[in-house]
């Protein structure tokens, strides 16, 4: 999907999105940081995060980045530090200056009188979050309804109402599963429910299952964790150690059921309609009927995509033979973890020190002003959009974005009718694809609604959950809808860009066309080797192993001739086996068929960049700048995009979960493979960055 995470996360303390090139000096301590009224400059591309002593020709990620990889050190609440980190913390300082004066102003009512509907429960939302004080005063019986909610079930038929409520009022899949909306695999204007695999704590199904010395070693921690917090929850130790146990079973159990992360990039294994009474089947000691009317759906709802059946019924078999107490006990726990980092400091502490320090290798907490920026985004991310963008994205950058998108795709054009193991039926369905593309850029061109959300001062658990249930029922009121293909996935203030398979468009937030991604000050060649890369990394998507599967309507539906998926699959192997003999850390080598369609889409991307480029600049003079040709400029914005730092435990929970292969071969593993690159540095035969053409991978 995007040049950072794959999937938008859920708060975690985990992988952050990421931030600028800057170049000189150490990124500052949390405690020394303050809002921003403006963000500020950094140019796209720095010749003072360059390490010039090292040669291109031998390690071009460590020539472009060396110096700001020296100069940049982790800060002590990040897993990981680069371009984009720095510059999603810089809109974090300016977006908190934003909330401590709508803050000030919610409390004020002459102030208030000022302000729209949006702005004030943005602030009163920032203002509660803010409130430590209160937060500690509260401790657990901020939480003190639901677990009693779920201490008073005395009977398994209650469960699917429980599990609703419980849904609704945390929004995530750490019940079991979760039931929300999506566009039919096989009709894309249609939207369905979507019942879906989940249940587990750990970031992935192989922390529970492999056996080698560190997932044993990092088991036994989670155990020790869930009993810590049970014990805050006034469990007596022994028994808390018990319940931990039976958490830990209980997840072992549902992650031997799911799906590895490698299947489920196979959009086949992820599709399986069922009606009522076959979803009923799966799991029949479970009440889809009570569940459904607790989540407020229709009683007659009879079309579901269940992701991963066997999953369900693994989790119909073990509702059967589990205890009521365990499951309860089960149930305890993801409450309060999921919940955690929003209750008293010492629960937050304790959330953090498995989940943050055990699991990421991070020092320290975030400083509540992040943590609680980051919840304004998550829950009322569009108000907040209209802050940012009405301050830092004018006409004219959006103009100049469409632009280069504009010939991006037309490069892209020119590739597919150049393509010699392309048939001409299956070209034209490619160009049929190319040209449906939708490109959103910026913010999307109506902002959602929020007059249903219910924001409280002084009630910051209480705004949260309203949060949840609002985004949770926003979701399954989809269903059986017409498809809004205006919506946004990401919010405008994201650094970050997607393109999706099923609405087959391409998004850019404003956030991600912003200095030092996006530079109007400077030269073309650094801005097209970025954010060009960036647009030619999303159209690939459409285009990559998982993305060719749809067709220009975002239907799955094999278009292609017999013949020309194969010759695309043979393509497509040479960039998986190049990138399987990189290792990330200690001895784990790239999951190659994890991170297939990323590597696919940051070397499609860069060659469309390159080809877009060479026509931008056709009847212009360009000029060596800063020591370097237009082309060597080209390729060092490129590199810089992702100069980057990060800890091993970060790099360990990257290698089992992150579609992504770590920012040196992104760089390096595409480079290697232009030839445009060779001649742009006078590399020579026998280098490290130089491939013998027979060798060198492409396949668009």
């Amino acid at each position: 999907m995007s040049k950072s995470i794959r999937l938008l996360s859920n708060l975690s303390y985990g992988l952050a999105l990421a931030l600028t090139c800057s170049a000189a000096i150490s990124a500052p301590s949390a405690a020394l940081e303050q809002p921003l009224s403006a963000l500020p400059y950094t140019p796209s591309l720095d010749v003072q995060a360059m390490d010039r002593s090292i040669d291109p020709c031998e390690d071009f990620y460590q020539y472009s980045c060396g110096g700001w990889i020296k100069n940049n050190p982790i800060p002590d609440d990040q897993a990981r530090w680069s371009v984009y980190n720095k510059l999603a913390v810089e809109n974090q300082r300016y977006l908190w200056g934003t909330l401590v004066k709508l803050a000030a102003s919610s409390q004020n009512s002459a102030d208030k009188a000022a302000l729209s509907a949006n702005q004030i429960k943005m602030g009163d939302y920032f203002g509660a979050c803010m409130n430590e004080d209160a937060a500690n005063a509260r401790g657990l019986q901020a939480l003190a309804p639901l677990l009693d909610r779920i201490k008073s079930v005395d009977g398994k038929t209650q469960l699917p109402a429980l599990l609703a409520e419980l849904q609704l009022a945390t929004n995530n899949a750490r019940f079991y599963f979760s039931l929300s909306s999506g566009q039919d695999f096989a009709d894309s204007s249609r939207v369905i429910a979507f019942a879906s695999a989940g249940g587990i704590s750990l970031p992935d199904r192989d922390y529970y299952l492999k056996s080698d010395p560190k997932s044993v070693k990092l088991r036994q921690q989670f155990v020790a964790h869930v009993a810590r917090m049970f014990e805050l929850m006034g469990k007596a130790p022994q028994a808390a150690a018990q319940a931990a146990r039976s958490v830990l079973a209980t997840e072992t159990a549902l992650a031997r059921a799911s799906l590895t992360q490698v299947d489920k990039r196979d959009p086949y294994k992820s599709f399986h309609k069922f009606d009522a009474r076959g979803v009923q089947a799966l799991t029949p000691n479970f009440d889809w009927t009570n569940y459904r009317q607790a989540l407020g759906l229709p009683a007659d709802l009879n079309e579901y995509n269940v992701t991963e059946p066997a999953f369900f019924k693994a989790v119909g078999d073990l509702l059967k033979k589990s205890s009521l107490e365990d499951i309860k006990t089960y149930l305890s726990w993801q409450l309060l973890s999921s919940q955690a980092a929003h209750l008293s400091a010492e629960l937050v502490q304790a959330d953090f020190d498995f989940f943050g320090h055990t699991l990421n290798g991070v020092p320290q907490l975030k400083p509540r002003w992040k943590r609680c920026v980051e919840l304004v985004d998550a829950q009322l991310g569009e108000a907040l959009g209209q802050e940012f963008v009405r301050d830092n994205f004018s006409p004219e950058l959006k103009a100049m974005t469409q632009e280069m998108t504009q010939e991006i795709e037309a490069a892209m054009a020119v590739s597919i009718k150049s393509l010699s193991w392309m048939s001409a039926a299956t070209k034209e369905r490619a160009m049929e694809k190319l040209h449906a593309i939708v490109n959103k850029v910026g913010y999307p061109d109506q902002w959602r609604d929020y007059s249903a959300l219910t924001v409280a001062q002084g009630d910051f658990l209480g705004n949260v959950q309203r949060g949840n249930a609002f985004e949770a029922r926003r979701q399954l009121a989809k269903i059986g809808k017409p498809l809004d293909r205006a919506e946004w996935g990401m919010t405008p203030q994201t650094v970050n860009a997607y393109y999706s398979g099923q609405m087959n468009d391409m998004n850019f937030p404003a956030a991600v066309l912003q200095p030092p991604l996006f530079d109007p000050k400077i030269d073309a060649a650094p801005n097209y080797g970025n954010t060009g890369g960036t647009i030619g990394h999303e159209l690939i998507h459409g285009f990559d192993d998982e993305g060719r599967q749809f067709d220009a309507k975002g239907n799955l539906r094999d278009w292609w001739g017999k013949k020309d998926g194969k010759a695309f699959e043979q393509r497509a192997a040479c960039v998986a086996d190049q990138y399987a003999q990189y290792t990330i850390v200690d001895d784990i080598k790239i999951n190659s068929k994890l991170t297939l369609g990323e590597d696919l889409a940051d070397l499609g991307g860069m060659v469309l960049a390159m080809t877009a480029w060479k026509a931008h600049t056709a009847n212009m003079k360009l000029e060596p700048r800063e020591g370097l040709t237009p082309e060597q400029r080209f390729f060092v914005g490129f590199a810089q995009w992702d100069c980057n730092n990060a800890r091993p435990e970060s790099l360990r929970v990257q290698a089992a979960t992150n579609p992504h292969s770590p920012g040196r071969y992104r760089i390096n593993g595409v480079t290697v493979n232009m030839p445009e690159f060779e001649k742009a540095f006078a590399c020579k035969p026998g280098q490290a960055m130089v491939k013998p053409d027979a060798k060198r991978c492409k396949v668009w």
